[in-house]
């Protein structure tokens, strides 16, 4: 028997809504963009709900702004409360990044510096963010592109410092550690020791693009590498049984294609 917490998932998406309202896709939980559905009634909330019975859902926002300096915003934590409290989610998670400044949203995961005094901002914000919804909060570790003069630890330090400050858990995604790694040149295996892991309670895994000068590009838009599969297994070794989803955001294939792949994320579980 699969234990509760071995869960492999998809994200709903537009193109594929029939299928999940119909409760046909042999997924064992759907993940959800938080904000496409802190709406008050509508098609967004109608969906959502027929989803909901057919599947656990976990809300994974973009735009709570964990590093932003004059702390969260309170009408946004009490619309996330409200739609947590309307579905019951297994996870609600969001991005260890800002997003923007004096009430405007960048629509981006903007990196941080690892530094003591961003630890004391996130470590803030994390605790004003679960009290505010009466739920431990998921951190997912961001894919970065430069480096800051300001950091004193690397990233799976500032993780672990914020875990032990807050009791927050981790979403890891495992594509981000690739993308990172390798435009850091770094080594992605360096990069998992310092990683809490009875705190990781989700994996994610995606495709990402190249960009300019050889960079890797976060972009969700092609099916998950060889390099990922292969860090993949590492982190499930050491991560035990925990949630598994993969993301596709651009360039959405026929839900079998992500089936198909969800089938790969499954199979070191079955092997042992």
């Amino acid at each position: 028997m699969i234990p509760p917490s071995c869960l492999f998932g998809l994200g709903l998406r537009r193109p594929h809504h029939a299928e999940f309202l119909a409760g046909r896709v042999k997924v064992d939980f759907v993940e959800v963009i938080s904000e496409n559905f802190m709406v008050d009634g509508g098609r967004p909330a109608a969906v959502l709900a027929g989803v909901r019975r057919h599947y656990p859902v976990a809300l994974h926002g973009v735009s709570m702004s964990l590093g932003t300096a004059t702390g969260l915003n309170p009408a946004y934590l009490a619309r996330l409360r409200a739609l947590a409290d309307a579905i019951d989610p297994l996870f609600v998670s969001d991005h260890l990044a800002w997003t923007g400044i004096d009430g405007v949203n960048s629509h981006d995961l903007l990196p941080l510096p690892y530094s003591e005094e961003a630890l004391a901002v996130v470590a803030r914000n994390i605790d004003q963010a679960q009290a505010a919804l009466g739920r431990p909060l998921l951190i997912e570790n961001p894919s970065t592109y430069l480096d800051f003069h300001a950091s004193c630890m690397g990233e799976g330090e500032f993780l672990a410092a914020l875990v032990a400050r807050t009791g927050c858990g981790l979403l890891l995604d495992v594509n981000n550690i690739h993308v990172s790694a390798h435009n850091h040149g770094r080594d992605p295996l360096a990069e998992l020791a310092a990683i809490p892991w009875p705190a990781v309670r989700q994996l994610h895994l995606a495709g990402p693009s190249r960009g300019h000068d050889g960079l890797l590009i976060d972009t969700h838009d092609s099916p998950v590498p060889a390099p990922v599969w292969a860090l993949y297994g590492e982190v499930r070794r050491r991560a035990g049984p925990v949630a598994v989803m993969i993301e596709r955001d651009d360039d959405i294939p026929p839900l079998t294609d992500l089936l198909d792949e969800l089938a790969l994320a499954r199979a070191p579980l079955a092997a042992a």
